[in-house]
């Protein structure tokens, strides 16, 4: 059985603190999606879009608001660590909070070992003196030592990264704004191409690069694992979700627009297509942003990796709290820091040995294990938007019954229809989004996927005798 909003389950034991601003909520999300977050997939994007970048930027801002919407309501609602899988617990039912829980879970874990691997790879281009592995360690313990320190540390030190990387798009900015300067003519529709170019637009194509530019904002709904953890958590985690969003959707869709006047709409090759970004800031600036830039995408990845190993850890207390995994272990909190200690040296290990197995596949796979890699946590993400996306529509589905039920005589037909557009229309737009980019994600993806999901519905089934007993309780933590 669920138990109802604001049920204390363990007033005696050890919680969370409550230390996040409203403002430490937007930088740690801004970190975890990356403020350079379209460099790494540019050219992918250009290639499939034919050059509209800068609109599948904008289109994808406008999907992922819609979901970003339903979690900030469903936080409201449910202002706890356990994010999406206790929204759909609590609204649809505990078996199916938990599949969304797993499914975050992979998402998560997967995260950090990608970033690991990532700045290992990258740091060997600046100090090739060490091999891969020695890098795979120092990172996966980097990540993890600052994230035991405590959430204010972890803040803290998101903010210095964010700075550091604002001051990076703002010399890209300064390097395209006198590459202009210096061009002698721009040509008929010069400033909107990006936006619209009749030779080259096709609405397929364009849609083909907006599945792609959704992975701009992967990583806001971390924010929401931090609900225990903020002050005013109904508001502040709305307010933050959203914002992160459109933060990062304009800021996002700046660094496009002027990699593509730089650019233009040319297809990138190949073998340059994960270099894009670069090619266009050596054009731009010379070789010193392009090696600053290179920089930057290694400190954009170590604030990615740190944001979402802090989130994992909540995610994984949420559920083992709710006893969906071992409680014992998942479920404590280090009295001192008041962090879930456990669960962070789990991801760190999970991190490491990963990232290293990762590599290994690589050098017979080749590139595609990280593609891959890289897919299968999507599906993970996914999973979860859609299961947001769901609870929302089932929590305004409940509360319109009660509406009808109190005799409310604000039940006309046009404040039916006002409610329907701003409360249902949201989530059933994302659900069908979020729905159609998971469908569309390659089958190697999709087949590790479903392993994970067997591996844990298999779990969950074994621990309830067939889901006869109660599988999980999704308690919620006093609010201070």
């Amino acid at each position: 059985m669920s138990s109802t909003p604001g049920t204390i389950s363990s007033a005696e034991a050890p919680r969370l603190r409550r230390a996040l601003t409203l403002w430490n909520l937007v930088i740690i999300g801004i970190i975890m999606i990356q403020p350079i977050a379209p460099m790494g997939i540019y050219g992918v994007i250009s290639n499939k879009a034919q050059g509209h970048v800068v609109s599948t930027i904008l289109i994808a801002m406008v999907a992922m608001l819609f979901t970003a919407i339903s979690y900030g309501r469903m936080a409201r609602v449910y202002p706890s660590a356990g994010s999406a899988y206790t929204y759909v617990g609590q609204e649809i039912h505990p078996a199916l909070g938990y599949i969304t829980g797993w499914s975050m879970v992979m998402d998560y874990v997967l995260n950090p070992l990608i970033c690991v691997a990532i700045c290992s790879k990258l740091t060997m281009n600046i100090l090739p003196i060490f091999p891969f592995y020695v890098w795979v360690l120092f990172f996966a313990t980097f990540f993890t030592v600052l994230n035991l320190r405590g959430i204010k540390t972890s803040a803290q030190f998101n903010e210095w990264l964010c700075a550091g990387m604002m001051v990076v798009v703002v010399i890209f900015f300064g390097a395209v704004i006198r590459y202009l300067w210096g061009l002698k003519t721009y040509g008929p529709g010069f400033f909107s191409q990006p936006f619209y170019n009749p030779e080259t637009f096709n609405i397929s194509r364009l849609f083909a690069g907006t599945s792609v530019a959704v992975l701009t904002y992967i990583g806001f709904d971390g924010i929401s694992t931090l609900s225990e953890e903020a002050e005013n958590p109904r508001r502040n985690i709305l307010l933050a979700t959203v914002l992160v969003c459109v933060i990062t959707g304009v800021l996002s869709s700046l660094e496009v627009y002027g990699a593509q006047l730089v650019w233009g709409s040319q297809p990138f090759p190949s073998d340059k297509v994960e270099s894009a970004f670069v090619l266009i800031s050596e054009k731009a600036g010379g070789i010193i942003l392009y090696h600053v830039i290179n920089f930057t995408i290694l400190i954009a990845s170590i604030g990615s990796g740190m944001g979402t190993q802090l989130a994992a850890g909540r995610l994984l207390y949420g559920m083992g709290r709710g006893n969906a995994l071992p409680k014992s272990f998942f479920g404590a909190i280090e009295p001192k820091r008041r962090i879930p200690r456990n669960n962070i040296i789990a991801v760190g290990v999970f991190a490491l040995a990963g990232s290293s197995l990762l590599e290994l596949l690589a050098g017979k796979l080749g590139g595609g294990a990280y593609e891959i890699g890289a897919q299968a946590l999507n599906f993970g993400a996914f999973i979860a938007f859609m299961g947001v996306n769901a609870s929302a529509i089932a929590c305004w589905i409940k509360s319109e019954a009660e509406r009808r039920r109190a005799n409310d005589s604000s039940h006309s037909v046009r404040g039916s229809l006002a409610r329907i557009s701003i409360y249902l229309l949201p989530p059933v737009a994302g659900f069908v989004i979020c729905g159609y980019i998971w469908w569309k994600l390659s089958m190697p993806a999709k087949i590790v996927g479903a392993i994970w999901m067997a591996a844990g519905i298999s779990y969950g089934a074994i621990k309830t005798k067939g889901f006869r007993s109660e599988l999980v309780n999704f308690d919620m933590p006093p609010e201070e």
